[in-house]
């Protein structure tokens, strides 16, 4: 749980060591080695501002799920052995978007405890993933706050996975008290960050663009497999990639075909400069000609294989002058020519 782009800073509070060294406590196991193989020294644990690194919360948080045979790091009453968190992501990567991807996330993890609850809720153009404790029910005692940021983020790193996007958070609310290594938490979370300990119900969230949840889920079994062989990455060091710019273009590509025909008119759409546009794409690894072309190969086919409309009008609804330059550009985009794919 450390910064965006190293792991060599010590930016993860010893907090959260302290709290996997009270489960194994609590299981009346000693955490010697797994303190060893994390390379952090017993003295830090003593030292209320110390911090370690991204990859010393790593290897860390492997050790000890793999010595507790528990992926919660004893904050349930049950444990959830090593591949639960997998399992959850397995259901889900079949999904077709991030918002019922993510709804089928929660409703699993609430089938492995209901310790917590998780949920994905949307008001006012923001998503959340809301986290409701019951105390009445479990305690979460000492390992609250490492509970809540891990599931949290862990969650919030499944989403990114998912659609391989860097999802940027617009505001984090915990229902903690603020804790001494709070400026930490800018690390850990974008945008603005709460702590509101006696908001009622005790629910912590993360909020994000409403939009990212209709992203298509870009990842498939074997995707997941690599992924399950370092998972812990998606708790501890978030996405740098960002698709929503590209998801919106496409949106208004596709909504806006007769007022969307170049670059300024895209852009004064989603009230960027035209510059801003082509360089934020840049930075995406897309151009707005390569989703022209998506968008146009998308429509022409829907018309092609599920309307019986001429070749010509087909040619002049995705933006062409002429039926011979839509099905040399049709080739180019599909390999196959337009009579093979009628045919189909």
């Amino acid at each position: 749980m450390a910064s965006h782009d190293s792991s060599a800073r010590a930016e993860t509070p010893i907090a959260f060591i302290q709290a996997m060294v009270e489960a194994y406590r609590r299981r009346g196991l000693d955490p010697a080695r797994a303190l060893v193989k994390a390379q952090i020294a017993p003295i830090l644990l003593k030292q209320p501002q110390a911090c370690v690194t991204a990859l010393q919360m790593e290897w860390m948080s492997e050790a000890a799920m793999r010595e507790l045979d528990d992926e919660a790091l004893g904050w349930f009453r049950r444990r959830l052995p090593w591949g639960s968190y997998g399992m959850l992501v397995r259901a889900s990567v079949t999904a077709p978007t991030l918002g019922v991807a993510m709804k089928r996330w929660c409703r699993h993890h609430n089938l492995l405890t209901d310790d917590i609850t998780l949920r994905v809720s949307t008001s006012e153009g923001l998503a959340h993933i809301d986290l409701l404790e019951h105390p009445e029910r479990h305690d979460l005692g000492q390992l609250r706050e490492l509970c809540i940021v891990s599931v949290l983020r862990n969650a919030l790193g499944v989403a990114c996975w998912l659609t391989d996007s860097r999802i940027s958070l617009t505001r984090t609310r915990l229902h903690l008290p603020a804790p001494a290594h709070a400026p930490r938490y800018q690390v850990l979370f974008d945008g603005t960050v709460e702590f509101e300990p006696r908001a009622a119900p005790p629910m912590s969230r993360i909020s994000f663009d409403a939009g990212y949840l209709n992203l298509p889920v870009r990842r498939d079994e074997g995707a997941l497999q690599r992924m399950l062989q370092r998972a812990l990455l998606l708790t501890v060091r978030p996405y740098r990639r960002d698709r929503l710019l590209v998801e919106k273009v496409r949106q208004v590509l596709a909504e806006h075909r007769g007022q969307a025909r170049n670059a300024d008119d895209v852009a004064a759409h989603l009230g960027l400069s035209t510059r801003t546009l082509h360089r934020q794409l840049k930075e995406e690894g897309a151009s707005l000609q390569q989703l022209k072309d998506s968008v146009r190969r998308e429509r022409a086919l829907a018309l092609l294989l599920k309307t019986r409309k001429p070749i010509k009008q087909v040619a002049a609804e995705v933006g062409f002058a002429n039926d011979k330059s839509f099905m040399r550009a049709f080739r180019l985009w599909t390999g196959k020519t337009v009579e093979d794919v009628r045919g189909a």
